[in-house]
């Protein structure tokens, strides 16, 4: 799931949505133990300042059933804003150096030709963000979209953040997690817009649409 999504038509039909843009850059592609992306999620307004910096790690197991390992980036993650644009996005960063999120893996299986449904397991991501226990993940995608629904419930059990109309859909604009928006001042042409120093078959993946 490679590209550039959008969740601007969402955004415009219902306003408890923001007009949030997605990209997801292959990264590490010598490594064989699994497809290793960058995503990055920042609100259409601020593109060159990301509020969610992420590496996913996605592998499938024997069943078929396909694991998004959602891992955090060290230090200070807005040093790698726009590593998309780049040829070889985090190429200086240690996978050993990334931390994974407990409990946090979305467990994806086939639902159909080319789309794919799941989520998290249990209670098992936790989550300290406002009153939060844990959070729960679900996850729809197909090939024009991706749909994500990431709620926080404290130990009652009560949704204590998150959407709670829907999940989020981001549309799929392009194939290139380097393509512009058209018709918005998008930054994805513009190297200075980076927040820090510029560096030098796919399997579905996940990722919150909640921008807060």
């Amino acid at each position: 799931m490679v590209g550039t999504f959008s969740s601007a038509e969402q955004a415009r039909k219902d306003p408890q949505f923001r007009d949030v843009v997605l990209r997801m850059a292959p990264i590490w592609t010598d490594l064989s133990d699994a497809q290793w992306l960058y995503v990055e999620q920042a609100m259409a307004s601020t593109p060159e300042r990301p509020y969610r910096q992420r590496v996913y790690r996605v592998a499938q197991d024997p069943d078929g059933t396909v694991e998004s390992m959602v891992l955090s980036i060290p230090g200070d993650p807005l040093r790698y804003a726009g590593a998309w644009r780049e040829r070889r996005p985090l190429n200086d960063l240690e996978p050993g150096l990334l931390q994974p999120l407990d409990g946090c893996i979305v467990f994806l299986q086939p639902d159909g030709p080319g789309r794919f449904r799941g989520g998290t397991r249990g209670h098992e991501c936790s989550s300290t963000r406002d009153g939060a226990a844990y959070t729960t993940s679900e996850v729809l995608i197909d090939a024009d979209a991706i749909e994500t629904w990431d709620r926080g419930f404290d130990d009652a059990g009560r949704q204590v953040w998150g959407a709670t109309a829907g999940p989020y859909r981001f549309v799929r604009i392009s194939n290139d997690p380097a393509a512009p928006l058209s018709g918005r001042a998008d930054a994805s042409a513009t190297p200075t817009a980076r927040a820090g120093p510029a560096r030098g078959a796919r399997r579905p993946v996940h990722d919150s649409g909640d921008p807060a």
